[in-house]
């Protein structure tokens, strides 16, 4: 074998990698964040403004699950207010297996049915209003 048809073959095994590549990354599925990133990046000093008042509270946000309920406890600021607001468990791997509910309280304290089966790591966001004053949470947590 002379070293033109070596040549040939090198090359033709470079193409044929450059194939496959393109073939595999075109059959990549990719998530975004949120489909009106744009949008919410336009509001995001919305966002820090909100986070800091929620770390400026009395006591942290707690949380906890039990028999695939999510119970949210809001600090006592927030007893004997009614508020509104919506909770996203955000799956970073897989955007179909987000979860987003809505939720209103009066007493500091809501709780959100999970549907079961949804097992993996999430981020918990907890977005809610007092009085025109936003608020944000949020915490990873595996399920």
């Amino acid at each position: 074998m002379n070293w033109g048809y070596k040549i040939l073959i090198v090359y033709l095994a470079f193409v044929a990698g450059i194939v496959v590549l393109v073939f595999k990354s075109s059959n990549e599925k990719i998530d975004l964040v949120t489909p009106d990133y744009y949008a919410k990046e336009l509001k995001h000093q919305d966002r820090i403004d909100a986070i800091k008042r929620t770390n400026a509270l009395s006591s942290k946000v707690k949380f906890e699950i039990v028999n695939n309920t999510l119970i949210i406890t809001l600090p006592a600021e927030f007893n004997e207010k009614d508020l509104i607001g919506e909770v996203l468990l955000y799956r970073p791997s897989d955007n179909g297996k987000d979860i987003k509910k809505d939720f209103t309280t009066s007493n500091s304290t809501t709780a959100i049915a999970l549907p079961s089966g949804i097992n993996g790591a999430y981020e918990l966001q907890i977005d809610w209003n007092d009085a025109g004053r936003a608020y944000y949470f949020e915490e990873k947590i595996f399920l």
